[in-house]
């Protein structure tokens, strides 16, 4: 899809844009769940307390008794920081030392986070990262948050030889094999969906050079501080909004041209799901449609926290994001009983390879899944959010999503499947969805 495409979106399209359409389509599946109408799953509601407590006793063990002020947001900086090592705050000092202002802090902090989120759909089983130096190891998220930030340094995604930033032109010349070095890809080292990511990353750098107005004549990512500080004016706030807006008009031209569309107009990540469409009154297609938006939803989380950690800025309508639908918060609720495939359709897609029941990312099996995650995350949200309520501490759904549910479902995934500490059930996907 080229970036050149005229961003004049419907109102039925707009709203599937939205974030308010991801918690508000997510509610109307719930509901049906509620009824027993779910096509792929059982519901068993009365498991929520029981997810509630663990993941209330997750973020107590690593936050408690007096620590939960501190829990980060949800976003990338953390996974830079894998093994205890300060990677980012390293980076900053270095830049200080070489006269860059916070501006210029800020920018090249949102150009590393910009690329390394687009990269961070599942990794897969088997690849990791050596860490040149320590030569330690790190795979998944954690893996590609390292392995990106290498590649940024060496100036990779960028125009100018050597310089650590993004531009439209780095990112229109990258290639696999670029790529595959940066990532240490190996026929005994494979990632998921290479070819898929370098394209997506190529449609971005084209998407990029389209608005100029935003990012400069270079299509730099980090030019969305100098853009979004002239909005703020002397407020130093961030609407979440107005971030998400033009995440999104960078974004849905960029993605893979196979996604949906309504009236030939991409609408990125948001799919057909057979509950909307048995609940839609005059069943017209836009009603059908689940919209998620998880990488870029990922995305509006971490580039949020170089504005608050390196400018000093608030952030405004940040509830409006959702909980993330992506296999380790799916896999919580999965792992602890309150969602279960029906056994006909486990039957079904459990090959005599595996033990684990696989569907491809775009199935509505998984898009049940994922909407369904979405609504339970905000359920799971009000019962801690009342329960911490009794401590006087007050998190929000980002400090929950970071220190309970993902990192909780990664941990139930290494207990319950300790050699591949895959998902509860697999994603047959290219890398560029979640």
């Amino acid at each position: 899809m080229s970036g050149a495409m005229s961003w004049a979106p419907s109102p039925n399209i707009a709203y599937l844009l939205s974030l308010q359409a991801v918690r508000e389509r997510a509610q109307v599946v719930l509901a049906a769940a509620r009824e027993g109408r779910l096509h792929s799953f059982e519901f068993d509601e009365e498991r929520m307390s029981a997810v509630a407590d663990f993941v209330i006793s997750v973020i107590e063990r690593d936050f408690g008794p007096d620590r939960f002020s501190s829990i980060p947001p949800h976003g990338r900086w953390q996974h830079f920081e894998v093994g205890g090592v300060a990677r980012v705050s390293s980076l900053l000092d270095q830049w200080t030392e070489q006269g860059c202002d916070k501006m210029e802090l800020t920018r090249r902090l949102i150009d590393l986070f910009f690329v390394s989120v687009l990269l961070d759909a599942g990794a897969g089983d088997v690849w990791t990262f050596v860490e040149p130096g320590s030569g330690n190891v790190y795979n998944r998220s954690e893996g590609i948050a390292v392995a990106s930030l290498y590649m940024f340094t060496s100036g990779d995604f960028s125009q100018d030889a050597g310089a650590p930033k993004v531009d439209a032109a780095g990112l229109l010349n990258l290639t696999d094999d670029l790529f595959s070095r940066g990532f240490q890809i190996t026929p005994d080292n494979p990632l998921v969906g290479v070819s898929s990511r370098v394209k997506l990353l190529n449609s971005v750098g084209d998407s990029l050079l389209q608005l100029h107005d935003i990012l400069g004549p270079t299509g730099r990512p980090g030019n969305l501080v100098d853009y979004l500080t002239k909005l703020s004016g002397e407020s130093k706030t961030i609407d979440y909004e107005v971030l998400w807006s033009t995440l999104q008009q960078i974004l849905i031209p960029s993605w893979p041209a196979d996604r949906t569309r309504i009236d030939g107009f991409p609408i990125g990540d948001a799919w057909p799901l057979k509950v909307l469409s048995d609940e839609a009154k005059d069943r017209r297609e836009v009603d059908t449609i689940q919209p998620f938006h998880k990488l870029t939803q990922w995305l509006g989380y971490s580039l949020t926290v170089p504005f608050v950690r390196v400018l000093g800025f608030k952030v405004i309508n940040a509830q409006l994001g959702t909980g993330l639908p992506e296999y380790r918060n799916g896999g919580l609720f999965v792992d602890l009983g309150v969602l279960k495939l029906k056994s006909e359709v486990a039957v079904e897609h459990t090959s005599s390879d595996s033990a684990l029941p696989a569907f491809p990312a775009t199935s509505g099996t998984i898009v049940e899944w994922r909407a369904m995650t979405v609504a339970l995350l905000d359920e799971l949200f009000k019962l801690i959010s009342s329960r911490f309520a009794k401590l006087g501490v007050e998190l929000s759904m980002a400090q929950m999503l970071e220190a309970g549910t993902w990192k909780g479902g990664r941990e139930l995934a290494a207990k319950y499947r300790p050699q591949s500490k895959s998902s509860p059930i697999l994603i047959l996907g290219d890398g560029t969805l979640f």
